[in-house]
């Protein structure tokens, strides 16, 4: 592109409009939509587009959300804006090669053999020589040698006082001059497809056609027309969830403010969803088989779609973009935290909601079955807990406590994937609409670094921040039962009581009834304290770890609260074996036994206890059965910019390779009478100079002349 190029056909006279075509069809114009297309592309692949208003809100704040909503960030591929400095790109383009064209297109046609004898001189590349033929035979010899070498020749012959003159003139890599109108072809070529291909033709049906998004729900087929495209439509892409035995022959297209339902002319039926996995358990292959069933003929079309080996039928490719649950039937069990609560069976299907009986889950109405995942690849080598969430610990115990903590808070960097099993995402909504989101693993987890296997409990207050996870120990018997029994028994004054006389009774030798007083006084103080029926002398209270900590804070000058600390966490754990072994017996199993296996259990115990005081939730909901339905998520396009697209840029590639590695090359040779022979002066011009210039210019005048080049 030139600013200084002449003017556009059919521009007006008009000065005004003169300028605006030079504007419009200069480089610094054209560069400037280039910068903002590739900054509008950066915001387009950081931000995820086209998700709901509250992502946005949650992870940016209202100020933002609302900022990148009014300048339509969230769907920059449709935004007017882009489509109108893609429209302006085009228009700017096709103004240039409008320019151009025809004069490099001449250019290539013309020979340039009316140049002057006398100019030869002023070129760089130069040569002269005297030969022993005639001009005419000479120009005859040069022409055929220079064809056989490839390039293109005219003669001219020019009379004069001593006879006829000779001008060959020659020319080579015209490929050049074609390679900037194919580049500059591709751009407008690349920029019409996306436009085809993008949201344009939509957006205009929007705006002209009277159709609007959809923002309700319900069922499909109650949806007005003003929401529905027709299957004649020239351009969409859209996506189709489409469950296992079922069929589907409707996409959405989602819009920034709602979504539109996109008739096919096919439906497809999902006769089977395929997952194949490495030996990590990370999937290797996604596939779906499927029947595509013509609703103009009926007739059926067996297909089997994977990732990057889509189906087409009618031109509309079908790709296979992801999956999800296709409604499975879920059966969970309700294990209760609190006392005076009953433990309940309920079943319900992905995607659904249950009423809650009032009483039934203090604080909760409704429970919603939001997900069901068969298998969880996580990387158990990572900092624990889990790599889907943090832990739920938020405790500092000072150095006493926390080297108690175990490996669980601390990180590791080593890297191990490991299916994990299936998984239950719920939500728990109260009365005024607020909800948590609760996501527990089915079977108990190997944590490694000699920790017991846990059963991961998690929880969060909005789907912006990552699950917190309560760890529970597997028991003896192969369950949580152990951590329940503790749970409930802890809120119980009346065997706390118990717990604290059998301690204190075990851990004095002999007949001391002072000090057995004075320990039962100290372990009933730390249990009511760790169970949270206590409050500090602040008034604070809640319970775990925690609230032992900060007794001892309250309670103990700064040089002896280690020491301190070390006492009542020892007088705790004691107090909590004997509580635990009291559960035991009152379940009708054996003590534990008092080796390696038990402290180790009793430790994790502890600390799942202390966490358990944050757990927001009355019940915890376990996943006992299940009865998957999978589902495809295809994404359904019909494309006919894709084309386009592939030519533009396969003309890039050709036009870009052109102007960069072919050099268009002028040469002439004069050949003027002299003596009994001919006077030969050549000279070569090119559009670069280059090292290999110079050398082909010598092995011409050698080849052609028998000399070599004259440096000038």
């Amino acid at each position: 592109m030139s600013d200084n190029s002449p003017d556009a056909p059919g521009a007006s006279r008009n000065p005004a409009m003169r300028s605006a075509v030079e504007l419009l069809a200069s480089m610094r114009f054209a560069i400037a939509l280039l910068t903002v297309i590739c900054i509008a592309s950066v915001i387009g692949t950081v931000l995820k587009q086209h998700e709901p208003v509250n992502n946005y809100v949650n992870q940016f704040g209202p100020f933002w959300a609302e900022l990148f909503l009014a300048l339509k960030l969230n769907a920059v591929y449709s935004a007017w804006w882009f489509l109108l400095i893609l429209a302006f790109l085009v228009t700017s383009t096709s103004l240039c090669v409008a320019r151009h064209a025809p004069k490099y297109l001449a250019d290539i046609r013309n020979y340039k053999e009316n140049i002057r004898e006398k100019s030869l001189q002023a070129f760089g590349l130069k040569a002269s020589a005297h030969l022993d033929e005639a001009p005419g035979a000479a120009a005859r010899r040069v022409a055929e040698q220079l064809v056989r070498l490839g390039w293109k020749v005219r003669v001219q012959e020019r009379p004069g006082p001593q006879g006829s003159g000779f001008m060959v003139a020659a020319k080579a890599g015209a490929a050049n001059k074609l390679g900037y109108i194919a580049a500059h072809s591709a751009i407008v070529l690349i920029c019409l497809g996306g436009l085809l291909d993008g949201d344009l033709i939509v957006r205009a049906q929007m705006w002209l056609g009277g159709k609007t998004p959809y923002k309700g729900g319900g069922l499909i087929s109650e949806v007005a027309p003003e929401h529905w495209l027709s299957a004649r439509n020239p351009t969409f892409r859209g996506n189709l969830v489409v469950s296992e035995g079922a069929q589907s022959g409707t996409a959405i297209l989602t819009q920034s403010d709602g979504l539109l339902l996109q008739d096919l002319p096919f439906s497809l039926e999902l006769k089977k969803f395929i997952v194949e996995h490495y030996s990590t358990g990370m999937p290797k292959l996604f596939a779906s088989e499927v029947i595509i069933h013509d609703k103009a003929t009926g007739e059926a079309q067996p297909a089997r779609i994977e990732v990057n080996h889509p189906a087409s039928y009618k031109g509309i490719e079908i790709y296979q973009s992801s999956f999800d649950d296709g409604g499975s039937r879920v059966h969970l069990r309700a294990r209760p935290l609190q006392l005076g609560l009953a433990p309940f069976q309920i079943e319900g299907v992905i995607g659904s909601s249950a009423s809650l009986e009032p009483g039934r889950l203090p604080g909760a109405a409704s429970l919603e079955f939001t997900a069901l995942r068969v298998l969880n690849v996580e990387n158990m080598g990572a900092e624990q807990a889990g790599s889907s969430g943090a832990d739920v610990r938020r405790v500092d115990l000072r150095d006493s406590i926390e080297a108690r903590l175990g490996a669980g808070n601390k990180t590791v960097t080593r890297r191990e994937l490991k299916n994990v099993g299936p998984s239950i995402s719920y939500k728990l909504r109260d009365s005024a609409g607020q909800a948590r989101e609760f996501h527990n693993y089915m079977l108990p987890v190997e944590m490694g670094d000699g920790q017991l296997p846990v059963y991961l409990l998690g929880v969060r207050e909005s789907p912006a921040e990552p699950f917190r996870y309560l760890r529970v120990p597997l028991d003896s018997e192969g369950g949580m039962e152990g951590f329940l029994r503790l749970r409930l028994a802890l809120a119980d004054p009346l065997l706390r009581q118990q717990a604290v006389r059998r301690y204190a009774a075990s851990a004095v030798e002999g007949n001391r009834p002072e000090l057995a007083e004075q320990l039962a006084l100290s372990a009933g103080r730390a249990l009511a304290l760790f169970a949270g029926t206590e409050t500090d002398a602040r008034g604070r209270g809640n319970g775990g770890l925690q609230a032992v900590s900060r007794f001892i804070e309250d309670n103990v000058p700064e040089a002896e609260r280690e020491r301190a600390g070390e006492v009542l966490i020892r007088i705790l754990n004691g107090a909590l074996v004997e509580l635990a072994q009291m559960t035991r017996t009152q379940a009708g199993l054996a003590p534990m036994p008092q080796d390696e296996t038990t402290r180790s259990y009793m430790a994790q115990l502890v600390l799942s206890l202390s966490d358990a005081q944050a757990y927001p939730a009355p019940a915890v909901l376990e996943l006992t059965d299940f009865t998957q339905v999978q589902a495809s998520v295809f994404q359904v396009a019909r494309a006919p910019g894709k084309n386009v697209v592939y030519l533009g840029c396969a003309l890039l590639i050709l036009g870009v390779f052109a102007m960069l590695y072919v050099r268009d090359r002028r040469l002439w040779v004069w050949l003027a009478p002299q003596d009994q022979g001919a006077q030969a002066t050549m000279a070569m011009s090119s559009n670069r100079k280059t090292l290999d210039g110079g050398r082909e210019f010598a092995q011409l005048s050698t080849h052609v002349l028998g000399t070599p080049p004259t440096k000038g």
